[in-house]
């Protein structure tokens, strides 16, 4: 910390004798700094060179960890997301950090400093099956947590076609759609066909032996007759939370 503090005294101190413009200071402030806590050099400054906040991944993390590192995202005035957290992590890093909301279906940790402004528009959050629920969660509480609208339509998979023909309303509607499936994946082929907006497919672990893991659902959406469909990795909710958020966001500047 007291490089980084250094490092800013002499940028201010450049900035105000006139040897550098705003754009130049500016652009070196989005480069850095990180907050170092030993086991991990937390990225404080990503929310400005990105527009949202490092995230923190759960998984493999002590719950002492995860508290250490939000409490560092919190202290620079960021929204927290941890994902991929367990039950007794949770309740042991949510003694830690007041304010934080878990959702146990998502398994996300949530504590909002300061409202993101909205994007235009509304995301479309579906899953095939309430096996897939998870991933569809953690995929519309990232959502939320980046400032989108966020409608859900769970368990509309082909199996059951008319459940899915039921939500073409909301199909039409929706400004980007993250569509869930596991086993043989074909849900956003369908979907693609419905909607004028790109979907973001996700293939979950979801299925039996010859699933292997998600991996045939993830051929089956690379390998979409549909267009307009672009395809993240195995369970990868976050990962198509973020890539529908910047959707959104794009289309608003374009517009501008």
């Amino acid at each position: 910390m007291a490089g980084d503090d250094a490092r800013m005294r002499q940028l201010l101190e450049h900035l105000k004798t006139g040897m550098i413009g705003i754009e130049e200071a500016l652009d070196q402030l989005r480069r850095f700094p990180t907050t170092d806590l030993g086991f991990a050099n937390v990225d404080t400054h990503r929310q400005m060179r990105r527009g949202i906040p490092e995230v923190i991944f759960g998984e493999s993390k002590t719950a002492d960890q995860i508290a250490k590192i939000a409490a560092a995202i919190e202290a620079a005035g960021q929204n927290v997301l941890c994902t991929r957290v367990r039950p007794e992590q949770a309740a042991s890093v949510r003694r830690k950090i007041r304010g934080l909301a878990y959702n146990p279906v998502a398994r996300t940790l949530v504590k909002i400093v300061e409202p993101r402004a909205p994007a235009p528009g509304m995301a479309l959050v579906l899953c095939a099956g309430t096996s897939d629920m998870p991933v569809a969660e953690e995929a519309a509480v990232t959502l939320e947590f980046l400032g989108d609208r966020v409608e859900r339509a769970y368990d509309v998979g082909v199996a059951g076609i008319h459940r899915l023909f039921e939500r073409r309303e909301l199909i039409v509607r929706a400004s980007v759609i993250v569509c869930v499936a596991g086993m043989e994946g074909a849900l956003p082929s369908v979907v693609a066909g419905l909607a004028r907006a790109p979907v973001v497919a996700v293939p979950t672990s979801i299925g039996y032996g010859a699933a292997f893991g998600g991996v045939t659902a993830l051929l089956a959406m690379l390998n979409s007759c549909s267009g307009g469909v672009a395809v993240v990795n195995i369970d990868n909710g976050f990962g198509a939370a973020q890539f529908a958020d910047l959707v959104l966001r794009a289309s608003s500047a374009a517009k501008e």
